[in-house]
């Protein structure tokens, strides 16, 4: 039987969309009017298209319809901007726990800790900075990196990575 997390967390920048939010868009972000020619799509104050990377809606739901909690760590100083972009995109309504703000990602888990009561044991990470997962080593949280985007494969393998790690205990 395979040991699962009680908690995923998830990185924004580089993690469910390609770009941090605090230089490469300029925020505040709406919904492109419907007689547009992006019909719904989610721009910037330039009127530039947002995306984000193509399975993360797929991810998020999936997850939350199996029933783990979920929850973003980002270390950002555009904190308006990322919730709203997590309004506009409809995420919000499967993030229990949200830690958007600047700082060390041990303090956004220490957080997340108190509120839920979830040990760091229980909680499975993913992120495009490998310098957090050193710094989250030291506290049990297991990190997988990501590379170009969260994808469904990658969200197995460390759920994978999670069961042998922590499996046995």
């Amino acid at each position: 039987m395979l040991k699962k997390p009680k908690l995923i967390a998830f990185d924004l920048d580089y993690t469910l969309w390609p770009f941090w939010v605090d230089t490469h868009v300029d925020p505040p972000f709406r919904k492109a009017n419907k007689w547009y020619s992006r019909n719904g799509q989610v721009v910037d104050a330039q009127s530039r298209k947002v995306k984000y990377y193509k399975e993360v809606p797929s991810v998020l739901k999936q997850l939350h319809n199996e029933g783990y909690v979920l929850a973003v760590a980002s270390r950002t100083g555009e904190i308006d901007g990322a919730n709203q972009l997590l309004k506009l995109f409809d995420w919000e309504k499967y993030f229990t726990y949200k830690e958007i703000y600047p700082g060390s990602k041990t303090t956004h888990f220490q957080r997340i800790k108190t509120k839920s009561g979830i040990d760091f044991s229980e909680m499975l990470f993913f992120d495009d900075e490998h310098r957090n997962k050193i710094d989250l080593n030291t506290i049990g949280v297991l990190m997988i990196l990501v590379d170009d985007g969260v994808t469904q494969e990658l969200i197995r393998k460390g759920l994978e990575n999670f069961s042998e790690q922590y499996g046995s205990k």
